[in-house]
Protein backbone atom coordinates (compact mmCIF):
# COMPACT_ATOMS: atom_id res chain seq x y z
CA UNK A 1 0.00 0.00 0.00
CA UNK A 2 2.82 2.52 0.75
CA UNK A 3 4.18 1.46 -2.57
CA UNK A 4 1.16 2.54 -4.39
CA UNK A 5 1.05 5.81 -2.47
CA UNK A 6 4.43 6.70 -3.07
CA UNK A 7 3.85 5.64 -6.81
CA UNK A 8 0.92 7.81 -6.76
CA UNK A 9 2.74 10.81 -5.23
CA UNK A 10 5.63 10.42 -7.56
CA UNK A 11 2.91 10.46 -10.60
CA UNK A 12 1.29 13.76 -9.52
CA UNK A 13 4.62 15.39 -9.15
CA UNK A 14 5.82 14.35 -12.78
CA UNK A 15 2.47 15.49 -14.23
CA UNK A 16 2.75 18.81 -12.52
CA UNK A 17 5.76 19.47 -13.35
CA UNK A 18 4.65 18.23 -17.34
CA UNK A 19 2.24 21.35 -17.81
CA UNK A 20 1.72 22.79 -21.44
CA UNK A 21 4.42 25.58 -22.52
CA UNK A 22 2.95 28.57 -24.16
CA UNK A 23 4.21 29.32 -27.52
CA UNK A 24 6.27 32.29 -28.25
CA UNK A 25 3.47 34.90 -29.88
CA UNK A 26 3.47 35.09 -33.27
CA UNK A 27 5.58 38.35 -34.74
CA UNK A 28 3.28 38.58 -37.74
CA UNK A 29 -0.05 38.81 -35.14
CA UNK A 30 2.53 41.54 -33.32
CA UNK A 31 2.91 43.47 -36.29
CA UNK A 32 -0.49 43.82 -36.55
CA UNK A 33 -1.71 44.62 -33.50
CA UNK A 34 1.34 47.56 -33.82
CA UNK A 35 -0.73 48.85 -36.77
CA UNK A 36 -4.35 48.80 -34.65
CA UNK A 37 -6.07 51.67 -33.68
CA UNK A 38 -5.66 50.88 -29.91
CA UNK A 39 -1.98 52.50 -28.44
CA UNK A 40 -2.25 50.30 -25.40
CA UNK A 41 -2.13 47.06 -27.34
CA UNK A 42 0.14 48.38 -30.12
CA UNK A 43 2.85 49.14 -27.12
CA UNK A 44 2.37 45.54 -25.81
CA UNK A 45 2.88 44.46 -29.43
CA UNK A 46 6.18 46.30 -29.92
CA UNK A 47 7.27 45.71 -26.28
CA UNK A 48 6.53 41.54 -26.81
CA UNK A 49 8.34 41.93 -30.76
CA UNK A 50 11.12 43.48 -28.77
CA UNK A 51 11.40 40.82 -26.35
CA UNK A 52 11.36 38.35 -29.39
CA UNK A 53 14.39 40.03 -30.53
CA UNK A 54 15.66 38.26 -33.79
CA UNK A 55 12.81 36.01 -34.37
CA UNK A 56 11.05 39.47 -35.10
CA UNK A 57 13.03 40.97 -37.76
CA UNK A 58 11.31 39.58 -40.56
CA UNK A 59 8.32 40.54 -39.77
CA UNK A 60 9.67 43.76 -38.62
CA UNK A 61 11.58 44.13 -42.22
CA UNK A 62 8.16 43.76 -44.02
CA UNK A 63 6.52 46.65 -41.90
CA UNK A 64 9.43 48.62 -42.51
CA UNK A 65 9.36 48.07 -46.45
CA UNK A 66 5.84 48.23 -47.41
CA UNK A 67 4.29 49.87 -44.47
CA UNK A 68 2.93 53.58 -44.77
CA UNK A 69 4.78 56.39 -42.90
CA UNK A 70 3.68 55.68 -39.36
CA UNK A 71 3.78 51.89 -39.97
CA UNK A 72 7.81 52.31 -41.12
CA UNK A 73 8.66 54.53 -38.21
CA UNK A 74 7.34 52.08 -35.44
CA UNK A 75 9.46 49.36 -37.34
CA UNK A 76 12.58 51.56 -36.86
CA UNK A 77 11.63 52.84 -33.36
CA UNK A 78 11.31 48.78 -32.74
CA UNK A 79 14.65 47.81 -34.00
CA UNK A 80 16.34 50.50 -31.71
CA UNK A 81 14.67 48.98 -28.82
CA UNK A 82 16.15 45.74 -29.84
CA UNK A 83 19.49 46.44 -29.77
CA UNK A 84 22.23 44.42 -31.20
CA UNK A 85 19.57 41.65 -31.74
CA UNK A 86 18.24 43.94 -35.01
CA UNK A 87 21.59 43.36 -36.00
CA UNK A 88 19.93 41.76 -39.54
CA UNK A 89 18.26 44.96 -40.44
CA UNK A 90 21.28 46.92 -40.74
CA UNK A 91 21.06 46.74 -44.57
CA UNK A 92 17.28 47.99 -44.94
CA UNK A 93 18.58 50.75 -41.97
CA UNK A 94 21.00 51.98 -43.54
CA UNK A 95 18.79 52.74 -46.93
CA UNK A 96 16.56 54.82 -44.55
CA UNK A 97 19.29 57.12 -44.12
CA UNK A 98 18.69 59.13 -47.35
CA UNK A 99 14.96 58.45 -46.55
CA UNK A 100 13.01 61.58 -47.74
CA UNK A 101 11.55 61.70 -44.34
CA UNK A 102 13.52 63.33 -41.40
CA UNK A 103 11.97 61.39 -38.29
CA UNK A 104 12.62 58.27 -40.41
CA UNK A 105 16.06 58.57 -40.89
CA UNK A 106 16.41 59.77 -37.76
CA UNK A 107 14.44 56.76 -36.28
CA UNK A 108 17.12 54.72 -38.79
CA UNK A 109 20.23 56.48 -37.28
CA UNK A 110 19.48 55.80 -33.79
CA UNK A 111 18.70 51.99 -34.72
CA UNK A 112 21.61 51.58 -36.37
CA UNK A 113 23.64 52.75 -32.71
CA UNK A 114 21.80 50.79 -30.93
CA UNK A 115 22.85 47.79 -32.87
CA UNK A 116 25.97 48.62 -32.10
CA UNK A 117 29.56 47.11 -34.41
CA UNK A 118 26.94 45.41 -36.68
CA UNK A 119 26.06 48.68 -38.21
CA UNK A 120 29.67 49.42 -39.43
CA UNK A 121 27.89 49.91 -42.91
CA UNK A 122 26.27 53.11 -41.74
CA UNK A 123 29.31 55.03 -40.51
CA UNK A 124 30.08 55.38 -44.62
CA UNK A 125 26.77 56.70 -45.12
CA UNK A 126 26.83 59.14 -42.06
CA UNK A 127 30.47 60.26 -42.19
CA UNK A 128 30.32 60.67 -46.30
CA UNK A 129 26.96 62.06 -47.44
CA UNK A 130 26.90 58.48 -49.45
CA UNK A 131 23.60 57.18 -50.65
CA UNK A 132 22.54 53.70 -51.65
CA UNK A 133 21.82 52.89 -54.90
CA UNK A 134 19.49 50.58 -56.59
CA UNK A 135 21.34 47.28 -56.76
CA UNK A 136 23.31 48.50 -53.13
CA UNK A 137 25.68 50.23 -55.08
CA UNK A 138 26.65 53.29 -53.64
CA UNK A 139 27.41 56.73 -54.99
CA UNK A 140 29.71 58.82 -52.38
CA UNK A 141 29.52 62.56 -51.95
CA UNK A 142 32.60 65.10 -51.21
CA UNK A 143 34.49 63.50 -48.06
CA UNK A 144 33.98 66.00 -44.84
CA UNK A 145 37.63 66.49 -43.10
CA UNK A 146 38.37 64.77 -40.11
CA UNK A 147 37.17 66.68 -36.91
CA UNK A 148 34.76 68.71 -39.09
CA UNK A 149 31.80 66.43 -38.75
CA UNK A 150 28.42 67.78 -37.18
CA UNK A 151 26.23 64.98 -35.45
CA UNK A 152 24.39 62.28 -37.25
CA UNK A 153 21.15 63.66 -36.36
CA UNK A 154 21.12 67.30 -36.85
CA UNK A 155 22.88 66.11 -40.69
CA UNK A 156 20.24 64.21 -41.27
CA UNK A 157 17.36 66.82 -40.41
CA UNK A 158 19.35 69.47 -42.56
CA UNK A 159 19.17 66.72 -45.62
CA UNK A 160 15.68 66.89 -46.13
CA UNK A 161 13.68 69.34 -44.85
CA UNK A 162 14.47 70.10 -41.43
CA UNK A 163 11.45 68.17 -39.60
CA UNK A 164 11.84 66.92 -35.72
CA UNK A 165 12.07 63.33 -34.63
Amino acid sequence: MRQAISLLATAALLLSSCRKVDAPPDPARLVAEMRGPDEARRGVARLQLITLGETAVPALLDLLRTGGPEDRLAAANTFWGMGPRAAAAVGDLVALLVDPDPRLRVAAAQALEAVGPAAAPAVDVLENGGSQGAGGDRTRGPRRAAGARPPAAPRLLARGGGGRA
